[in-house]
């Protein structure tokens, strides 16, 4: 485990709550979170995810997952929602699913590196050693982020050092 999260160079903001039935921060990510299209023993569906605490002026939230430890540079984006209304303070286990059915309207599912739009669970290359998953929910005081669609995660930086009120972050950990 080497690099750091993604957006390490985002304003200092405050912190939220954020918790999951689907792991404990810092536990081993479960069967569900790990990936079956990579062959991970998985069914490739995104942590319940519950947040409090945001905030004033929160308009929306994006939520990221990110494994800072994949080879190679850039690390590697399993998971990227933008505009996620500020009324919503959830998300169901599996609502990452491909085309988004279980997300909130108007919310936006961005392509993961894995090349489609939905959660991709954890799949680091076997003997590699423990990779960190690092789900980050943003409060950004927009209701939606230009770009959109179009954007790609790691492209997002510049938008939330523009727009970000506060962070909550937790930590899942695999590896095989």
């Amino acid at each position: 485990m080497t690099s750091p999260g993604p957006f390490s160079n985002l304003p200092d903001v405050p912190a939220f709550g954020l918790t999951s039935r689907s792991f404990e921060d810092g536990g081993i990510l479960p069967p569900p979170q790990r990936s079956g299209r990579m062959h991970a023993g998985g069914a490739d569906e995104s942590p319940q995810l519950s947040w409090s605490g945001a905030p004033d002026g929160t308009r929306s939230y994006a939520v990221t997952v990110f494994d800072p430890d994949a080879p190679g540079a850039g690390g590697f984006w399993h998971w990227a929602v933008l505009n996620i209304p500020a009324n919503v303070t959830s998300l169901a286990e599996g609502a990452g699913a491909e085309g988004g059915p279980q997300l909130p309207p108007g919310a936006v599912q961005l392509k993961n590196d894995g090349g489609f739009r939905g959660y991709l669970g954890a799949a680091p290359p076997p003997g590699h050693g423990p990779h960190r998953y690092i789900v980050t929910v943003y409060a950004l005081d927009v209701e939606e982020l230009p770009g959109g669609a179009g954007a790609k995660p790691a492209g997002l930086g510049s938008e939330f050092t523009r727009h970000v009120l506060g962070t909550a972050t937790l930590t899942g950990v695999f590896q095989r």
